[in-house]
């Protein structure tokens, strides 16, 4: 007879509490070395209302731990190119630590093409 196996219950809630008070540590020591707080930017294209919950959402959750965050409000009849060069902007704008693009993108714009372009 095979040996059955267990599940193991996760604490999704409890365990995410857990990354966020290590990651709001990690921020409280980069600014007691005098440097600054990090920065994440989202760019939002369009009023789709879960996209902007989410925005909002990740707006509130870096403040709680520290984090500077700023959103990128674009209309959906932004052209690609203007949303590509924005990301080269950021790509390169030593003030911004990281940023996210909020999907879904307007279908006139190829959501492969922008999110590659983002640097790693």
């Amino acid at each position: 007879m095979a040996k059955r196996k267990t599940a193991k219950i996760i604490d999704g809630k409890a365990t995410a509490q857990i990354i966020k008070d290590e990651i709001k540590a990690e921020v409280a020591r980069v600014i007691d070395k005098g440097q600054e707080a990090p920065h994440l930017a989202a760019i939002l294209v369009g009023d789709d209302p879960a996209s902007l919950t989410y925005v909002a959402s990740k707006e509130k959750a870096a403040k709680r731990i520290g984090i500077t965050s700023s959103v990128y409000n674009f209309p959906a009849d932004i052209t690609e190119e203007e949303l590509l060069e924005t990301i080269d902007f950021l790509n390169n704008d030593q003030e911004i630590n990281g940023f996210i693009v909020q999907l879904p993108l307007p279908e006139h714009i190829d959501t492969d093409k922008v999110l590659n372009r983002i640097d790693p």
